[in-house]
């Protein structure tokens, strides 16, 4: 079912998008849309103030395990998103899908099957495939 919700996107996506045919209009709105990503969450941070971001060194340790190690990492994030921070994020995360799919369209690369192959690699590398 799900595979059919990504197809149906793509195929969508492939139907509405005129204006930005060529890939260099892609690459530059896919890149856009990432900036407006970033800035929106900039901006619940900045203007709305629903979160705080506390930045400072990850304390990690050299040895002990992965669970241990997940432990001591953090997002550096605190709070929880307003309605309205959370709406604005998903449109732009939403957009930014738009400009990955029709980059994928062009490239004539179905975006279920890049998802499924790198689901793959993560399940194959596991721990060694930290990110």
């Amino acid at each position: 079912m799900k595979d059919m919700l990504i197809d149906q996107f793509q195929y969508t996506v492939s139907d509405l998008l005129v204006r930005n045919k060529s890939i260099i209009d892609q690459i530059t709105k896919f890149q856009d849309s990432n900036a407006r990503i970033n800035r929106s969450i900039v901006k619940s941070v900045t203007q709305c103030g629903c979160i705080k971001i506390h930045a400072k060194k990850q304390n990690h340790k050299t040895e002990g395990d992965i669970e241990e190690l997940k432990k001591l990492m953090k997002s550096h994030t605190e709070g929880k998103l307003c309605d309205n921070c959370r709406d604005l994020i998903e449109k732009e995360i939403g957009r930014n899908l738009f400009y990955l799919t029709s980059i994928c369209n062009t490239l004539d690369l179905n975006l279920y099957d890049v998802m499924i192959k790198e689901l793959e690699r993560l399940k194959i590398l596991g721990n060694y495939n930290l990110r």
